[in-house]
């Protein structure tokens, strides 16, 4: 069978199963637009490159599969470098199309060329820019390949022009074979029997749970870790919704904005449990004090993220399901040995009682809306059943806080690049790939501004997601620091001039609400989760209104300003 390249490259995404791509097309891509209508891949048009990026990477979190979007060569492939380093700092699997000008006119400054693939290698788990279609098959591939296996991540595949128009038979490969790149996924059996010895003996174990166990799917296997050794468990942001967070062993997030009994249960366990999580600045704070009293065991199936930042003790390099399948089926063989709820109880009252002394609260009042409420009136009234996205800064720390999430891929936030204008476009994907579920972005009145034009895209779609302002008229966030470290120099972090969001929402399509008053913030938040449309809700919440707990940058994570 004879194909254009541009055939060909929609032909390999059927054969990856690819339902959805998100794009915006351009001259370097026009001969691949000519054949979508042919092809079985639904294309999603967006209004702004970004809004791509963060799209496939939304379907990508909520789905556990491989998102992909398709933009045309230099402004379009520049925009999204940021939804591409938002995707590699969260290990999110996509694949990006690009297009590029003609091979012989690269390097030679043509109008809308770009080095996209040197722009992006430092951004992306690997690119390529394909020079002839007989390697196109092969290389979308090693692609989708590379995007979803090992320590997941973006992959970039930038495609000339005329090696889309060009003729080749078409093969695409039953499997790929890299001699390079060889994950390992399976644990090594001494180290698996390292661990159990040390969580027999340990009196003060901590299961520190991170993004890798949305990731790997082990969430099943963590749960019952937890519950049948009797261990408390605490978690990154990447990582919630991997143990139930409504679980009286679920002690919350830890580190800057974490919780007082989990940051005291890492400055205290004798045995940490790391599983998928890479020890980020934000969870750790000073590294020097991070789990003093600990052995540390790390869980990872990058091993460059093992003894990145903080030394470990034991390392475990495979895939978090596998690792954590071997400790169920190790701690199995001797359960009847030994008794882990008596062993343990002393530890589990003791941060149990952490937890009751200093619960995540704030102080309530009746003359303002606090954002905390709004979240947890969206928690009372989905009972958790919902798809949360968030936009980045305070009102993604209220959403982590105060949202009970109890299963896995319902939180989409951009955690590691903290990519402001993230939610909204990542809540278009997720609702493409859920359209009967219920998909909230959870927004500060900074962040909704930055990808804003794709209510377009979600009117025209019939893509009913609910966008939740939280407004405060302050880049809330950067604001807050401003407060507590440098004097309430509130220096260029006002935003008193705003659009009308009501009539914002009702220009484009959408349904608009906007709350002044406490005693409104439930009924027009529930008439606007049953309506089957995009919704923008504008909740003029308490201005200063600070997240707490808070770590200072540099301190220890003891170090916790409370209130």
């Amino acid at each position: 069978m004879k194909l254009t390249g541009a055939q060909m490259l929609l032909k390999c995404l059927e054969e990856e199963g690819v339902d959805v791509m998100f794009g915006f097309p351009g001259g370097a891509v026009i001969d691949i637009y000519d054949e979508i209508p042919n092809s079985s891949v639904e294309h999603i048009l967006v209004r702004h490159e970004q809004g791509a990026i963060h799209a496939a990477d939304g379907y990508a979190r909520a789905t556990g599969q491989v998102g992909v979007c398709l933009v045309t060569s230099g402004p379009g492939a520049t925009n999204t470098v940021t939804g591409i380093a938002t995707a590699y700092a969260d290990s999110i699997p996509v694949v990006i199309f690009t297009g590029q000008v003609p091979r012989p006119l690269i390097g030679n400054d043509a109008f809308q060329e770009v080095d996209i693939v040197g722009i992006t290698r430092p951004c992306t788990k690997h690119n390529y820019l394909v020079q002839d279609i007989e390697e196109l098959a092969a290389t979308v591939k090693q692609a989708f390949y590379l995007a979803r296996s090992g320590r997941p991540g973006p992959v970039l595949v930038d495609v000339p022009k005329d090696v889309q128009s060009q003729i080749a038979e078409f093969h695409y490969p039953e499997k790929v074979e890299m001699r390079s790149y060889n994950p390992t996924s399976k644990p090594h059996v001494g180290q698996v029997r390292k661990v159990v010895k040390l969580l027999k003996n340990a009196k003060r174990p901590l299961i520190y749970s991170g993004g890798g166990v949305v990731t790997s799917g082990s969430h099943e296997e963590l749960t019952w870790l937890a519950k049948e050794l009797h261990i408390p468990v605490t978690s990154t942001l990447m990582g919630l919704g991997a143990f139930p967070g409504n679980d009286d062993m679920f002690l919350g997030m830890l580190g800057m904005h974490g919780t007082y009994a989990a940051n005291m249960a890492v400055n205290n366990c004798d045995l940490l449990l790391a599983v998928g999580a890479r020890f980020d600045d934000r969870v750790t704070g000073k590294v020097d004090t991070f789990a003093p009293k600990a052995t540390i065991v790390h869980i990872d199936i990058d091993p460059t993220s093992i003894q990145k930042n903080v030394s470990v003790h034991v390392p475990l390099v495979a895939d978090c399901k596998s690792a954590l399948s071997a400790l169920k089926k190790e701690t199995r063989a001797t359960q009847d040995e030994f008794d882990w709820a008596a062993d343990h109880k002393e530890w589990v009252d003791q941060v149990l009682a952490w937890s009751a002394q200093h619960p995540l609260t704030y102080a309530d009042d009746a003359e303002s809306i606090k954002p905390q409420y709004v979240v947890e009136k969206i928690y009372e009234i989905t009972q958790g059943d919902a798809i949360i996205a968030t936009e980045v800064g305070q009102n993604q720390m209220w959403a982590a806080q105060f949202f009970k999430y109890t299963k896995p891929n319902t939180l989409l936030t951009s955690g590691g690049l903290g990519t402001m204008g993230y939610g909204f476009p990542a809540a278009m994907g997720a609702q493409r790939a859920f359209p009967d579920k219920l998909v909230i972005d959870i927004a500060g009145d900074g962040s909704i501004q930055m990808c804003i034009q794709e209510m377009m895209t979600v009117v025209c779609n019939k893509l009913p997601v609910k966008i939740v302002i939280l407004n405060n008229g302050y880049l809330g966030m950067v604001r807050q620091w401003q407060e507590l470290f440098y004097d309430k120099n509130y220096c260029e972090t006002c935003m008193d001039a705003q659009p009308d969001f009501v009539k914002l929402a009702e220009a484009y399509g959408a349904a608009g609400y906007r709350v002044t008053e406490k005693n409104a913030v439930e009924s027009t938040l529930r008439e606007a989760f049953a309506i089957d449309k995009p919704v923008i809700v504008d909740i003029r919440v308490a201005r200063e209104e600070n997240v707490y707990p808070m770590v200072p940058a540099g301190a220890s994570l003891t170090e916790m300003l409370l209130v």
